[in-house]
């Protein structure tokens, strides 16, 4: 779990400031009047699972339309590549599984695990969710207050909306991610193929998903807090009027 919210983590950390910084510069203005976020915007927040800033309070339903787009731009998001490339780095740093040895065929043998579970865990959570109406997308909950934003978004890390605006146990999430634990193992060496190995690799999702939705709670304000920072010394470097 460690392992996997330090790879997100330094991906939307490094990216947060200069692609949040435009962001900042547009507030104020409504979704409806705001220019089409830039691709590093939409790349990160799409990579994440995230609605953008939009609160819960503005959740509408998606259309099928909708769920088909962003399936297809979620699976060939450069981000998750590059996710996907610093795993498979730290796999090969720590020579797991031991069978796929060391070297170039190692890692890439390293990386294309990743990329194949990751590729089943998203299509299967697509297929489910388009089935059963389930909205996986984080939206930032509105709240005042660290402990109840954080307790909201722990929560959102197992949960779902529905049509309605209810939010329910993700079962498409839930599914999507045990399918890329479990059926990951038909390719896995023997020390990793068993089904207690799977059950160690959804556990270890999960609780990836809960803990970082705490990032996604958060990273906005750190993204605007970023930015007006970097502004301070452009506005004090401004010419005075005589």
């Amino acid at each position: 779990m460690i392992r996997s919210l330090t790879s997100e983590l330094a991906i939307a950390i490094l990216l947060c400031a200069p692609i949040l910084r435009a962001q900042d510069q547009s507030a104020g203005t409504t979704p409806s009047h705001a220019g089409p976020p830039g691709k590093g915007i939409d790349y990160l927040f799409n990579y994440l699972n995230m609605a953008g800033t939009t609160k819960a309070s503005d959740f509408k339903p998606m259309t099928q339309h909708e769920r088909n787009r962003l399936y297809l731009k979620t699976m060939v998001n450069p981000l998750g590549y590059a996710k996907a490339g610093l795993s498979a780095g730290l796999d090969q740093w720590e020579d797991k599984p031991e069978e796929w040895e060391q070297g170039a065929s190692g890692y890439g043998r390293r990386f294309g695990n990743i990329i194949g579970q990751y590729s089943i865990q998203r299509t299967v959570t697509f297929g489910l969710s388009s089935a059963l109406h389930e909205d996986n997308r984080y939206f930032n909950s509105g709240k005042s207050g660290v402990w109840p934003r954080t307790g909201y978004a722990l929560s959102s890390g197992i949960l779902a909306r529905r049509d309605d605006g209810t939010r329910h146990i993700s079962i498409s999430q839930l599914g999507g991610v045990a399918a890329g634990a479990f059926l990951a193992r038909l390719w896995q060496p023997p020390s990793t193929d068993s089904a207690g190995d799977g059950a160690v690799s959804f556990g270890i999702s999960m609780a990836s998903n809960i803990g970082f939705s705490a990032a996604k709670e958060f990273l906005p304000d750190i993204g605007r807090a970023i930015a007006k920072k970097r502004q301070k010394p452009s506005a004090a470097q401004s010419p005075g009027h005589d």
